[in-house]
């Protein structure tokens, strides 16, 4: 059975919303100004190649631009901003996901008979990164051996030094299909496309370190992190001259559906060290040989190594009716969703999302997750079943198809919403820490755009707020599609477009 979506709107989010649908329209100049401004942007070699659809209203709703602003596009990493609101909505504000460590099979002085279960209810906050915009603020800032040490040191606590059976990744939280089918193939191996399961851990990837070798031809020294001992990797690159290029970075591969790695291609002579994330075949069974190299640290042995499911029917007894040994309680919401929209992390994105269909619909499952989103955008936003097309929670497949307006019909209802802290919060801010960090400085907005960024091949989007000096709002979505235009050179238009909107008279 469905489960319902109880969603309240105060007295005064209902009445902004009345007042947003009732404004009169613009004075013709405004609108007609800007529109002229834009013209001159968009029509202008090479970018009048790109489909443009953009929309933008002023904090009392009367439209400043509407350039194919109900057509669809293909929204990138702005659908993200779908999945944020949903959960910021949905989800008890209090809301925390919890590990639980189960035990199937007996404790008798000290000795596990049977498996150690580590039973994911979806948190990717198993990661190394930062989960507020103050990187110096105690906690905002976390490591990915935290709860992994954390759930060990509770079974050392319990008095456990021997397990008998495996410590095994229950990972059925989530539904088995763990790869979404409309990711390009080619992404499905980095860090930015790694599988969506139950478990969680550094991002359900492995971080390889990459350095020049001391001369041209030599290999250059790759090194990886965690290292549980689980891959085996083959290095088949060479280092090139100082002044080619490095294509390494595209060239990792993995025999499929196995742990054998191995790296092609050039590092250029004395380039800087840096990281190549790759995603794991298995991240439920990465998790559990986490936690037993952690066991094994405290001096725990475990007899028959590491094992993991996806089968909701395995260890049902245990899930269902026993204490767990331990749990931890995962990062608070709005930490989830700070790494979704300010850093644009896809894996959060898509936990999120079927976090989401587990807790409040049918499955925790992409089709249940969607299925929330669309009952959320239509139910509570008011937006038009036929301006949107969800496919995914991140915005990595091609297959998400939403209209700018419907964008700025999300913004606006998440700005007047009391529950909307969380979401307005993580939002990238022009010239601060996230992925806007570097965009709008020097120019009039610096500092007073706050808004998601979205890219995919020939895709590059930006939707959300314009802060005026009046203290007013202007709310927006850009949307650029099928285009040729090299990344940065877009960008770079896209905020100049933001620039002549926020700046009109």
């Amino acid at each position: 059975m469905r489960k319902p979506i109880l969603v309240s709107l105060t007295i005064s989010a209902l009445a902004a919303t009345a007042a947003w649908a009732q404004s009169p329209p613009p004075s013709a100049p405004t609108r007609r100004a800007v529109e002229r401004r834009l013209a001159a942007l968009l029509d202008a070699p090479p970018f009048n190649r790109a489909a443009w659809a953009i929309y933008a209203v002023d904090d009392k709703g009367r439209v400043l631009v509407d350039r194919n602003g109900s057509r669809f596009a293909v929204p990138a990493s702005n659908t993200k901003l779908v999945v944020s609101a949903a959960a910021a909505i949905l989800l008890p504000a209090e809301f925390r996901t919890r590990t639980s460590l189960l035990v199937n099979g007996t404790v008798t002085e000290g000795v596990l008979q049977g498996d150690l279960i580590l039973y994911g209810r979806g948190d990717p906050s198993f990661s190394t990164r930062c989960f507020a915009v103050d990187t110096l603020a105690a906690g905002a800032c976390d490591s990915s051996s935290t709860p992994i040490r954390a759930l060990a040191d509770s079974v050392r606590t319990r008095g456990i030094r021997r397990i008998t059976g495996r410590v095994v990744g229950d990972g059925s939280y989530f539904e088995p299909l763990t790869q979404h089918p409309n990711w390009n193939a080619f992404d499905l191996n980095w860090w930015y496309a790694a599988p969506v399961t139950g478990l969680a851990y550094n991002d359900n990837a492995i971080d390889f370190r990459i350095t020049p070798g001391a001369a041209v031809d030599q290999p250059p020294a790759i090194t990886w992190s965690p290292d549980l001992g689980m891959i085996g990797f083959e290095n088949r690159a060479r280092t090139g001259p100082a002044d080619s290029g490095s294509t390494i970075g595209d060239n990792f591969y993995r025999k499929q559906g196995t742990w054998d790695i191995w790296a092609e291609g050039t590092v250029a002579l004395g380039r800087r060290p840096w990281v190549e994330s790759f995603a794991v075949p298995d991240p439920n069974l990465y998790a559990a040989r986490a936690l037993a190299h952690a066991l094994q640290e405290r001096g725990i042995a475990i007899e028959r190594g590491s094992a993991s499911t996806t089968d909701s029917l395995s260890f049902r007894a245990a899930r269902c009716c026993g204490a767990p040994l331990a749990e931890y309680a995962g990062r608070p919401l709005p930490e989830l969703i700070f790494p979704i929209l300010n850093t644009s992390q896809n894996l959060f994105a898509e936990a999120l999302l079927k976090i989401l269909g587990r807790e409040r619909g049918t499955a925790g499952s992409w089709s249940a997750g969607l299925d929330l989103e669309r009952r959320f955008l239509v139910d509570s936003v008011r937006v038009d079943s036929t301006s949107f097309a969800l496919d995914d929670g991140s915005g990595l497949s091609a297959g998400n198809l939403i209209a700018p307006a419907a964008f700025v019909q999300l913004l606006r209802y998440m700005a007047a919403h009391p529950r909307a802290g969380p979401f307005l919060a993580a939002l990238p801010r022009s010239g601060a820490p996230g992925s806007l960090r570097t965009r709008f400085l020097f120019t009039p907005l610096e500092g007073r755009v706050v808004a998601k960024t979205g890219s995919i091949n020939r895709v590059n989007t930006l939707s959300g707020y314009i802060e005026q000096k009046d203290g007013s709002r202007y709310t927006f979505s850009i949307q650029a599609n099928s285009h040729t235009v090299p990344t940065r050179q877009m960008l770079a238009q896209i905020d100049s477009v933001v620039v002549a909107i926020g700046t009109a008279k």
